[in-house]
């Protein structure tokens, strides 16, 4: 925040150039009319034309012809330029009409706009308590010892018994209007907020495509070490913060349970009297399926760059083959060319021929392979003299269950690495376990390991006595494609 910073951010910043603007009123009311009040995540430019020509001939109305005299096409490729970065307009693949969509700092900016509205109720408690939940979920999380953490969930299970023998007892406590007003305030304070994080994941990802695109366009190394560069690119997002967060929420989001169990929620809070006191917004009650469509079309967005990535990457072999073609063609055109001339003296020298000469004493000795007798004797019965049961006491590792894991990650996204899948479903038999991913790897997939990067594995264990131990392996990074 220090001033040479702020001055920055006021000359080059789209959302702050965008609340400079003569014409803030209009861009901020109907870009949030078409965007953000909506969900929509892209729309076509004539329908987007459409609607700022009914909008302008509303305000027209009210203010006179000459408050907005620009048609809708111009105000809205004034918005998309460079220089101002309010719409983002693209064309999709096998389309010749232009698209538009909002761009991150854009929503920023109404979004700050929407805040300074006057609120008729300013909840703290909810706050409160989400933080020390948060502060809690930290310091539970992060805890290592065993004895602390089963201390812990002792305490949470005999609170919860507590609570049961009071609710017997027809000591019932549920919240009043005040309470219930104040949290979901906050839920749908961040529901909204949680909408808008998806195009800030969306920009970052086509950031990361186009600096790897000027990395390739400028690259002068060799081809392998290009491709090894773009890897380690498209790893880093996935590994980052970012991308293991927006994983994490995207795999909790897909499960039928929860999103069943959202919807039940949602259909019996929104329907108490204390809520509709609120008069909260009608999509609130299908905000989960407007999370599951913006997280869909920013995976879409994910696959679609990747794929143009990969199209950039054989167009640039391409262009080196027919280049290596070109020389071999010249090569064969000057020979051609000189075929019939006479030379005097010697053109080309090759080493003279020379036999290879084995010694004989250099030769290994040979050495006789042993073969195996098989004794005929008869099978006698013998006397069990040990515990049985250990024979059935064995480790059967079940790779279906492991080949189906790989299976449904890979189908979200093009690579993975073995830490993800053991993070994502820890290993319940441990290093077993572990060799049979090693193990399908190369028996149905692509598997490729770099020895330059060392990932530690981690499992529950348990020792000779039967107590809990944590066991690790350290091993090169193994990442699986199909």
């Amino acid at each position: 925040m220090d001033f040479e910073s702020l001055v920055s951010l006021r000359t080059h910043h789209p959302a702050w150039r965008l609340l400079r603007s003569d014409h803030a009123e209009l861009i901020a009311s109907f870009l949030f009319k078409a965007f953000i009040q909506t969900n929509v995540r892209v729309i076509p430019a004539l329908d987007l034309a459409e609607a700022l020509e009914d909008h302008l001939y509303l305000l027209r109305e009210i203010r006179g012809n000459e408050s907005y005299p620009r048609s809708a096409p111009e105000y809205l490729n004034d918005w998309a330029e460079p220089e101002k970065g309010w719409l983002r307009k693209f064309y999709r693949a096998g389309t010749d009409e232009p698209q538009f969509d909002l761009t991150p700092a854009t929503e920023k900016a109404i979004s700050w706009l929407e805040q300074l509205g006057a609120r008729t109720f300013v909840g703290t408690e909810s706050r409160l308590l989400m933080l020390f939940d948060l502060l809690r979920q930290i310091s539970e999380g992060s805890e290592h010892d065993p004895v602390k953490r089963l201390e812990e969930l002792q305490r949470k299970k005999n609170e919860i018994e507590d609570e049961m023998a009071e609710i017997a007892r027809g000591e019932l406590a549920v919240l009043n209007d005040t309470a219930i007003r104040d949290r979901f305030q906050q839920f749908s304070q961040i529901a909204r907020e949680l909408l808008s994080d998806f195009r800030e994941v969306e920009h970052n990802f086509r950031q990361l495509d186009r600096r790897v695109r000027e990395k390739i366009a400028l690259w002068e190394g060799s081809k392998g070490a290009l491709i090894e560069e773009v890897m380690g690119e498209r790893d880093a997002i996935g590994d980052s913060d970012q991308g293991r967060s927006f994983g994490a929420f995207w795999e909790f989001l897909l499960s039928s349970r929860r999103q069943e169990e959202l919807s039940l929620l949602l259909e019996k809070v929104m329907g108490l009297e204390a809520v509709l006191e609120l008069r909260p917004d009608a999509r609130m009650r299908r905000v989960h399926h407007d999370w599951l469509e913006a997280g869909e079309h920013t995976q879409r967005t994910v696959a679609q760059l990747s794929q143009q990535l990969r199209r950039f990457l054989d167009d640039q072999a391409f262009l080196e083959n027919r280049r290596i073609m070109e020389l071999v063609r010249g090569i064969e055109a000057n020979a051609l060319n000189l075929r019939d001339e006479s030379f005097p003296l010697a053109f080309m020298e090759i080493e003279e021929a020379a036999p290879r000469v084995d010694l004989p004493m250099e030769r290994p000795l040979n050495s006789p392979s042993m073969k195996s007798q098989i004794q005929m004797d008869r099978v006698e019965i013998g006397q069990a003299n040990f515990d049985a049961a250990l024979l059935f006491d064995q480790i059967r590792i079940d790779k279906s269950r492991l080949n189906r894991h790989i299976q449904n990650v890979l189908r979200r996204q093009r690579t993975v690495t073995l830490m993800e899948l053991v993070e994502q479903q820890p290993l319940e038999q441990g290093l077993p376990e572990l060799m049979a991913y090693l193990q399908l790897g190369t028996e149905a997939y692509a598997m490729k390991s770099d020895p330059e990067i060392l990932e530690t594995i981690t499992w529950q264990a348990k020792d000779r006595e039967g107590r809990p131990i944590q066991r690790e392996a350290t091993m090169p990074r193994v990442m699986f494609a199909l």
